[in-house]
């Protein structure tokens, strides 16, 4: 392999050396074209191996076609090559080609190149009918270091009519794939958005506004991540995301317990203002942050709305081995299936496992319909009466 990528590095300085005096088609092919076939193995004076003028006629439809070079193995024509002069642009040339694909069934490869640059083609939509997109370009002035790894595909003792037909699948999914990924790593959409805050543990459901807030985020994310992959390579491995990613809300609290003047039992954690800052941002948009109040007791932490103790969203106990929490509304079957989607265990009292206060952000849609059953008036009335209950 070394030896012919060495070949290819000779071959694309030589055409850069005499290109330019490649003036006409058969000069074309004597000096850029037919020494890429020798390096490949197919020597061009090998009739075994290569035939030029090769009869290629389509039945009833023109008679006397040749395509200007047949490549066989084992006695059988496998790739056709069609030969245009250096100053040719190859854009619309490709309707013989097509032809005298059409008409020979055991090809699968056809090209059609100016001898600096090559365009391969196969038939993945139809079989035996040439597609109309090349599954790979080699343009040797611009060589790159993985073009050698793929024409090594068409060597001579490599030459595998089923491997190649896989090999022009895996090249149109890759150009599909990474224009798809360009295309996020530019301008990431809402969806790509989600998809890195939710593996990242940051977010489950996003709101179209914390969406907004964290694409300058994965942005700058974006740029950072191929940076390190660049310096460190793919087959670095991923570190492990923090535990707190920077896309998330932080609470302007201090760090470390704040202990209730009043009762000196009342302690508020770190974790418990946590709390309170993913739920007041996962409702931003849909209730003002002054109506999600904390309040805090001996025994749990409670998220209010509008700061009323019956109007309670949700209730946090963090003084356990594993932390967990309540809603004010039943955890009904959706519900609960939605908590598993998301990797979260709906424990047998109806509580839900929380290791990480940031997983409350797996949690969006509960706390919408917590906070839609706070703000109904009707829920809080008492029977018989009308009043508010406490």
């Amino acid at each position: 392999m070394p030896d012919f990528k060495d070949r290819l590095v000779r071959h694309a300085e030589h055409i850069k050396n005499v290109s330019s005096h490649c003036s006409t088609e058969e000069t074309t092919k004597q000096a850029l074209i037919l020494p890429l076939l020798d390096a490949l193995g197919f020597s061009p004076y090998d009739p075994t191996k290569v035939q030029a003028e090769y009869g290629a006629n389509l039945p009833g439809i023109k008679a006397n076609e040749r395509v200007d070079y047949a490549l066989f193995v084992a006695g059988n024509p496998v790739m056709f090559i069609e030969a245009k002069s250096c100053s040719d642009k190859l854009t619309n040339h490709t309707g013989q080609l097509v032809r005298y694909f059409n008409s020979t069934p055991g090809v699968s490869v056809a090209a059609i190149t100016n001898g600096r640059e090559w365009r391969f083609y196969s038939d993945q939509k139809h079989t035996n009918i040439m597609d109309t997109t090349p599954f790979l370009v080699v343009d040797f002035e611009s060589l790159a270091d993985s073009d050698a790894d793929k024409l090594s595909r068409f060597r001579y003792d490599k030459f595998n009519p089923d491997g190649l037909r896989s090999f022009a699948e895996e090249q149109t999914l890759l150009e599909c794939f990474t224009a798809a990924i360009e295309s996020c790593l530019r301008e990431p959409d809402a969806d790509f958005i989600r998809f890195v805050a939710t593996r990242s543990d940051a977010a489950g459901r996003l709101t179209p506004k914390q969406v907004e807030a964290y694409t300058p985020i994965v942005k700058q994310a974006l740029v950072e991540a191929i940076s390190k992959v660049v310096v460190g390579g793919l087959s670095a491995p991923v570190p492990a995301p923090a535990t707190e990613p920077a896309a998330v809300p932080r609470c302007d609290c201090p760090d470390g317990d704040v202990v209730d003047p009043d009762n000196p039992k009342i302690v508020t954690t770190e974790a418990e203002r946590r709390v309170l800052a993913l739920v007041q941002a996962i409702l931003d948009g849909k209730a003002e942050e002054s109506e999600i109040v904390g309040k805090d007791t001996e025994s749990y932490f409670s998220v209010c709305y509008q700061g009323k103790n019956n109007r309670w969203l949700l209730r946090y106990h963090g003084d356990r081995a594993t932390p967990y929490i309540s809603f004010n509304i039943p955890m009904t079957l959706e519900r609960t299936k939605q908590a598993a989607r998301a990797g979260l265990v709906v424990q047998p009292n109806n509580t839900i496992a929380l290791v990480k206060p940031e997983h409350l952000m797996k949690l969006s849609n509960v706390l919408f319909d917590a906070l839609e059953f706070c703000k109904n008036d009707e829920n809080f009335k008492r029977k018989g009466n009308g009043e508010e209950s406490a």
